[in-house]
């Protein structure tokens, strides 16, 4: 009898199904120190305990994306194994700093289930949780992944495709314990743009580039423990190319966006994210941000600010859509999401 795990395929899902997920993982300064190695990531609470404690944290957390890297690597061998591609984001909230000595597991539920036409893949819909060492919820998301089928033949299962909210109201977002920007050193954060400064509709043009080279996304998808065959195997591809994991864009993104958005210290919430276009080594990635919306918290001193963040492989910064609504061919990441700021 065969002990090897092939993975779940689209018609091994029914909505509803409650799945959860093996190998928890504690984590050390070593992550940190490492997702500070693989992106330019450098927003000062997250460098700095002591500029952690100014902001009335106990220490500097693990940077909010890396948590949930973790937490969605651990999703990955019971929902993406057989992935063609990630597709999107919503309603992601993150509800708990995780520190170093915090050990992190995941569930996720499937929420819904579409057949694509082809009739060799489909669309599953999952929310995913994780969860610390005390069962704290630390962050929840939904993600939406096209998966193979198994056999072709299979019956299509009942279409139900989830109503999720456009956005994450403000008053919905959590504010970490303690947190407080009365205080706030702008000088040791980098810039002096705080809340107040920005205005909606305002873009940012980040100005840096960083090429992707495929040994520091293989590094970076190992760190996270994600399993997903198209990351590793050029065979699987008729390009012999690695797809490269879009969580290892969304933090590139990120870590560029500091050069204009320094002070946008925490994400409090992820309202929609899409991968327009895959990614391969080779590319070189620039990014600009978009202001939608700003409202304040009841917290001291903190703003919350929500942001439109595009990756781009080339083009014009500011560049979108083309005409008929559809992604322009050098558009990578399109993520909205909301981030504390000091006021």
């Amino acid at each position: 009898m065969a002990k090897t795990n092939p993975g779940r395929f689209f018609e091994d899902y029914t909505v509803g199904q409650q799945i959860q997920h093996a190998v928890p993982r504690t984590v050390t300064v070593g992550e940190r120190a490492l997702y500070h190695a693989l992106y330019p990531a450098r927003h000062a609470l997250y460098s700095s305990d002591e500029f952690a404690r100014g902001c009335g944290l106990p220490g500097a957390p693990l940077d909010d994306l890396a948590a949930f890297h973790i937490v969605f690597g651990k999703t990955v061998p019971d929902i993406s194994l057989n992935a063609v591609a990630n597709l999107g984001y919503g309603e992601g909230r993150w509800l708990k700093p995780a520190y170093p000595g915090d050990t992190l597991r995941a569930r996720s539920t499937v929420i819904g289930l579409k057949q694509n036409s082809n009739g060799k893949t489909g669309v599953v819909y999952v929310r995913s949780e994780g969860l610390n060492q005390r069962d704290e919820l630390v962050m929840s998301f939904c993600r939406w992944v096209m998966v193979k089928k198994r056999d072709v033949e299979a019956p299509a299962p009942e279409t139900v495709v989830p109503d999720l909210a456009q956005a994450i109201a403000p008053g919905d977002l959590v504010i970490p314990e303690g947190l407080d920007f009365t205080s706030y050193d702008f000088a040791l954060a980098g810039e002096a743009h705080r809340w107040s400064d920005y205005e909606i509709g305002e873009q940012i043009d980040h100005v840096d580039g960083v090429t992707i080279e495929d040994a520091e996304h293989m590094m970076a998808t190992r760190l996270w423990q994600n399993t997903s065959k198209v990351h590793f195997d050029a065979t699987l591809r008729a390009d012999g190319q690695r797809l490269i994991y879009g969580g290892h864009v969304i933090s590139l993104a990120r870590a560029l966006s500091f050069n204009g958005l320094a002070n946008a210290q925490m994400i409090a919430g992820l309202n929609a994210g899409a991968h327009a276009n895959p990614c391969f080594a080779g590319t070189t990635v620039h990014a600009w941000s978009e202001v939608l919306d700003k409202a304040e918290t009841t917290a001291p001193g903190v703003g919350a600010i929500r942001l439109r963040l595009v990756a781009r492989s080339g083009g014009e910064a500011f560049t979108l859509k083309d005409a008929a609504g559809r992604y322009l061919p050098h558009v990578l990441l399109d993520l909205d999401y909301w981030a504390l700021i000091p006021l």
